[in-house]
């Protein structure tokens, strides 16, 4: 790990630019935290990318890009040497204030609606002996890009401030699309009706 971590003074005066990205892929030692850490990476990146983020590569690597850079930011000030956690904490974020309605139980023990998991996972990292700054911070930026991608361009004289760059569009959006793709009725353009439904117009019982 003493080449993975996050050192501003190696980063900037040594040229090691390496571990600007490192320092996000390191979770600490084999063990419960890391495997649980491993787990919710995989499955709010998975859900987040064939969710909210399907057929909006661009946007999804922008916003890792836009997370990275602010955990980066704070993690000058605050003496922070690994941010995978947080990294991981804030797709958490993103996901469940995306899915407010969703219930989840958590072990067993607890029942709650999505918008309380990061919190549940900050009381349980707290549990378990860990600095919940990382949590925080993680939840801190995540709530930063909620607010700027979801919440302000939908209030009154607001406007959309987070714009993907072209170039990442150009890299990872391509014009095909999937024929096998069905979109969610709130994503579909008005008044267009699904091929089974248009299928049955043409093609009466």
């Amino acid at each position: 790990p003493f080449q993975l971590y996050f050192n501003p003074d190696l980063i900037f005066r040594k040229f090691q630019i390496w571990r600007l990205i490192t320092n996000f892929l390191f979770f600490g030692p084999l063990g419960f935290s890391f495997f649980f850490n491993m787990i919710f990476l995989y499955r709010y990146c998975r859900m987040l990318e064939e969710g909210s983020f399907r057929g909006r590569t661009a946007d999804f690597v922008f916003m890792f890009l836009f997370g990275g850079f602010l955990m980066t930011l704070f993690g000058l000030f605050a003496s922070l040497f690994f941010l995978g956690q947080a990294f991981t904490i804030m797709l958490v974020y993103v996901w469940s204030r995306r899915n407010p309605y969703i219930r989840m139980n958590f072990f067993g023990l607890l029942n709650f609606q999505a918008p309380f998991l990061p919190w549940v996972l900050m009381g349980f990292s707290l549990l378990l002996g860990n600095s919940i700054i990382i949590d925080l911070l993680g939840i801190a930026v995540g709530h930063i890009y909620y607010f700027l991608e979801d919440v302000f361009p939908n209030q009154p004289g607001g406007k959309k401030l987070l714009l993907t760059p072209s170039f990442l569009k150009m890299v990872f959006d391509t014009p095909e699309e999937d024929p096998n793709y069905n979109p969610l009725p709130e994503d579909r353009p008005e008044h267009q009706p699904r091929d089974q439904d248009q299928n049955e117009q043409q093609h009466p019982q």
